[in-house]
C-alpha cells in the first residue's frame, strides 16, 4: 500500500508520521544534511570561490601547484585553481542532475499512469516501446546522439532526460494497475467522473512515495553519468568547470599532479552516497509497514 494511503498513527498526520520516521534515521539525515551542503555551495560559489575558474596568470610558474596557501586545493595544467573550478562545477554536475530527472520523472510518470489507467492495447504499445528502449545499452545510445551533435549542456540534459525514464514508467504503471481496482476508484467511475481527473486528483498522488525514493536515487546516477560523459570529451566542454571534465583534465599527470583529478573524483562519490543515503532514507520512512 502506498504511504500517503496509509491510516494515521495515534491521531498524527500521515506526513508527520513520514518525517518522524526519516528525523530518527541518522543514516538518511546524514544524506540530506550533506544534499543541502552541496547545494548551498554551489548556489553561493561566486561568493566561496577565492579564484576565477578560468583564470590564467603565468602558466609556466603557476601550472600544477600543489595544495597550498593560496591554492588550497592546488592548480590544474594551465594554472586554474582546482578548488574554485570545482565549486563552480558543482553549479553545472548538480543541475544537470536535478533537471535531468525532472524530465525523466515527468516522462516516465505521464507514460506510466496512462498505460496503467487505460490499460488495452495502448498499454501493451507503449510497454512494448519501453522494453524496446531497455534493452539497448543505455551509455551507448547517449554516446551515439551526442556524438553526431555538438556536446551542449542543453543537449546533455536532454538526452540524460530522455535516457531515464522507462524505470519510472514501469514503477508508476505497477502502482496504477494496482490502486485503480480499489474501491474509491471505481466509484469515481461510476459517477461519470473525467478520466484526466481522476488520474490526476485521485490516482497519481497514491504513487508520489515511490516516484519520489527513485527520483533521489536516479539523481545521483544521472550526475555519476553526466561526470563519464565530460571524461570521455562528450559531456560539457571546456573552459566550463564540471567534475567530469576537470578530471579529465588531470588525467595526463595523476601521479605528479595527483589532486586535479582527485578532489573533483571525491566530489562525484560524496553526491552519489548522499543521494543514495537520501534516497535509502526516504524509502524506510515511505514505507507504510516500518513500525515506529
Amino acid at each position: 500500500m502506498s504511504a500517503i494511503t496509509m491510516a494515521p498513527e495515534g491521531g498524527r498526520g500521515q506526513w508527520e508520521v513520514v518525517a518522524r520516521r526519516f528525523g530518527r534515521n541518522r543514516v538518511a539525515m546524514t544524506g540530506l544534511v550533506l544534499v543541502l551542503v552541496l547545494y548551498v555551495v554551489a548556489i553561493f560559489a561566486p561568493v566561496l570561490a577565492p579564484h576565477d575558474p578560468n583564470e590564467q596568470k603565468d602558466i609556466v610558474a603557476t601550472r600544477y601547484l600543489p595544495p597550498g596557501k593560496d591554492h588550497p586545493l592546488g592548480t590544474d595544467k594551465f594554472g586554474r585553481d582546482v578548488l574554485s573550478r570545482i565549486l563552480y562545477g558543482s553549479r553545472i554536475s548538480l543541475s544537470i542532475g536535478f533537471i535531468s530527472v525532472g524530465i525523466a520523472i515527468t516522462l516516465g510518470t505521464f507514460v506510466g499512469a496512462v498505460t496503467g489507467y487505460f490499460g488495452g492495447k495502448l498499454d501493451w504499445t507503449l510497454m512494448r516501446i519501453v522494453d524496446a528502449i531497455i534493452a539497448f545499452p543505455r551509455l551507448f545510445i547517449i554516446l551515439t546522439i551526442i556524438a553526431v551533435s555538438s556536446p551542449k549542456i542543453w543537449l546533455i540534459v536532454a538526452v540524460l532526460g530522455a535516457t531515464s525514464w522507462m524505470g519510472v514508467a514501469r514503477l508508476v504503471r505497477g502502482q496504477i494497475l494496482s490502486i485503480k481496482e480499489r474501491e474509491f476508484i471505481q466509484a469515481t467511475r461510476a459517477l461519470g467522473i473525467p478520466h484526466a481527473r481522476v488520474i490526476f486528483r485521485h490516482v497519481l498522488p497514491n504513487t508520489l512515495s515511490p516516484v519520489i525514493v527513485a527520483a533521489t536515487l536516479m539523481i545521483g546516477d544521472v550526475i555519476l553519468t553526466e561526470a563519464v560523459l565530460s571524461f570521455l570529451g562528450l559531456g560539457v566542454q571546456p573552459p566550463t568547470a564540471s567534475w567530469g571534465n576537470i578530471i579529465n583534465q588531470g588525467r595526463d599527470n595523476l601521479l605528479g599532479a595527483w589532486w586535479v583529478a582527485t578532489f573533483p573524483g571525491l566530489a562525484i562519490v560524496i553526491t552519489v552516497v548522499a543521494y543514495n543515503l537520501l534516497g535509502d532514507g526516504l524509502r524506510d520512512a515511505l514505507d507504510p509497514r516500518t513500525v515506529e
